[in-house]
């Protein structure tokens, strides 16, 4: 019945050390020798995850395909392929940027659709990306116009508490029409946009429709708010153990697995082998 799995990676199918484990990568690689697309879905850059790709027997593959950037970008594995791209627009991307610029306490970073560029590093956040495997560019400078002829994928800011990230959505709301916006958070740690309409969700459902799979056709595998639209979106919406509260209301089936005890082998092994 299921014909394609999209899956979160930071906290879903990663352990926290941000590693992939065995038995995912096998549990994966048996899905895909049954024909289902295991599509990786995540707010990271596609550069950050081949390695994974490769442990689950993806990397550089035909008819293979991974999202990235929250639904910004949607690749066929075979040598990156851009299929879709979803940019933000240059003058939405300055103002919310600005406001990040502003807070000496936030990282602020730019995914462009290739690099990632961050204003203020923290040395908390940049110790968690180096855990994902995650290359950065640092800015010297909050030089916007840097970017005027590159697609931005997302904005967003890492800060230490929740309310900081809440006060950070609200002041980006205050300079920049909320109409224009996706909001989520992440990771416990970031609070992310992208162009209204934009999400895991809207990708998901564009991949398969590129793929002649509908939406009821598709599972999907989260933790966190950022994966919300995509267990909206598809027919059988899946959290891990260790899923917010939220996002645990809106799935169909909770595993008994945390993100470190092999949650997406679980759900592989009772719905697609």
């Amino acid at each position: 019945m299921y014909k394609m799995i999209v899956c979160d990676l930071d906290e879903t199918l990663m352990n926290d050390d941000g590693s992939l484990s065995e038995k995912n990568a096998a549990a994966i690689q048996a899905a895909t020798a049954k024909g289902v697309h295991f599509v990786v879905n995540s707010g990271r850059s596609y550069t950050s995850f081949q390695n994974d790709l490769e442990k689950m027997h993806l990397r550089n593959q035909s008819n293979q395909y991974s999202i990235s950037y929250n639904g910004g970008l949607v690749l066929e594995n075979k040598n990156n392929k851009p299929l879709i791209v979803n940019a933000m627009p240059f003058d939405v991307a300055k103002s919310v940027f600005e406001v990040g610029a502003d807070d000496s306490s936030a990282a602020t970073h730019v995914y462009t659709q290739d690099v990632l560029y961050i204003y203020n590093p923290t040395p908390d956040d940049s110790n968690y990306l180096k855990t994902r495997g995650v290359s950065f560019e640092i800015m010297k400078t909050p030089n916007f116009d840097q970017f005027k002829n590159q697609n931005i994928m997302k904005v967003i800011m890492a800060l230490p508490t929740v309310d900081e990230r809440k006060a950070m959505r609200a002041a980006v709301q205050s300079k920049v029409d909320p109409s224009k916006l996706a909001v989520t958070f992440s990771s416990g740690r970031y609070v992310e946009f992208n162009p209204a309409g934009i999400d895991k969700g809207s990708a998901s459902v564009q991949l398969g429709k590129l793929l002649g799979i509908k939406p009821e056709e598709i599972i999907a595998a989260g933790d966190n708010s950022n994966d919300l639209p995509m267990l909206k979106a598809v027919g059988l919406p899946v959290s891990v153990a260790n899923g917010i509260d939220t996002v645990k209301d809106a799935a169909k089936y909770v595993t008994k697995a945390n993100n470190n005890q092999d949650a997406l082998a679980e759900v592989i092994d009772k719905f697609i082998l």
